[in-house]
């Protein structure tokens, strides 16, 4: 079965407007309201609470710092594919203190495995000078059933959209908000059969080309990072839908792109 649900535009609200509470407070209630929303459907895997996590993650960057954020949600293995590849996100950081307002993102979209092992979220981001782009974040279950990333990469929209009239937002009301984004949807891959549970394999790459390969523990979910010799990156989603494996994500980064 494929789960597919949005949470429209009031809860999305709901779910990036803040209490009044402490910060930690307030980023656990956001959580438990995501898994409210996105899990009453009752499948296997779980969108919303890697929406929550993804969520809790922007705003933790923003209460906390953006860099000690990346490393508080960071897996042990995890990476973030810039411009000359992936670096382990210990290396990326290094010697990197904290902007004094970090970036700002939102997930609109979550593919999660039928066993919940591992899910990727596609969303929007924006950077303090107003510039907004999109990114794709790769998310494993950890042994104490919370959500890390274990693969980062993002690029600014080139050429920027041109900006559309939006709500005012009243000075100091605490949320995060990304232009384009009104709802949230998470999809779960179908249950592969034992007689089909072959896996993905390891694609070849082309001369001058690096990548790497992983996949949820029952083979619905896998991914993929490329890096080619001309310095574009590249992510693939392949999930398993109407009985065969699909692509869900395709995602790439141009040569030099920030």
């Amino acid at each position: 079965m494929i789960g597919r649900y949005i949470i429209a535009s009031a809860a999305l609200a709901a779910l990036l407007s803040a209490c009044t509470s402490p910060q930690q407070q307030r980023r656990a209630a956001q959580s438990r309201m995501a898994e409210r929303v996105l899990d009453r459907i009752g499948t296997i895997g779980d969108p919303g609470r890697v929406a929550a996590a993804d969520i809790a993650f922007a705003r933790q960057a923003r209460d906390e710092g953006q860099w000690a954020a990346y490393r508080a949600t960071a897996a042990s293995d995890a990476v973030v594919h810039g411009e000359n590849g992936p670096v382990p996100v210990e290396d990326y950081i290094a010697g990197r203190s904290n902007p004094p307002v970090s970036n700002a993102w939102t997930p609109n979209t979550i593919w999660a495995s039928c066993d919940g092992t591992l899910a990727v979220t596609f969303g929007r981001y924006q950077v303090p000078d107003g510039d907004v782009g999109s990114y794709v974040t790769v998310w494993e279950l950890q042994s104490d059933r919370s959500y890390k990333w274990t693969y980062d990469v993002r690029s600014l929209d080139n050429p920027q959209p041109e900006l559309e009239a939006g709500p005012d937002i009243p000075e100091g009301e605490d949320v995060i908000i990304v232009p384009g984004m009104t709802s949230i949807e998470g999809r779960v891959a179908e249950c592969v059969l034992p007689e089909n549970n072959s896996g993905s394999t390891i694609p070849e790459l082309s001369q001058g080309t690096t990548g790497g390969f992983g996949q949820s523990d029952d083979s619905s979910l896998s991914w993929q990072w490329f890096h080619h010799s001309d310095g574009t990156r590249a992510v693939t989603v392949d999930w398993w839908r109407d009985g065969e494996r699909q692509q869900a994500v395709q995602f790439s980064v141009p040569p030099g792109a920030e």
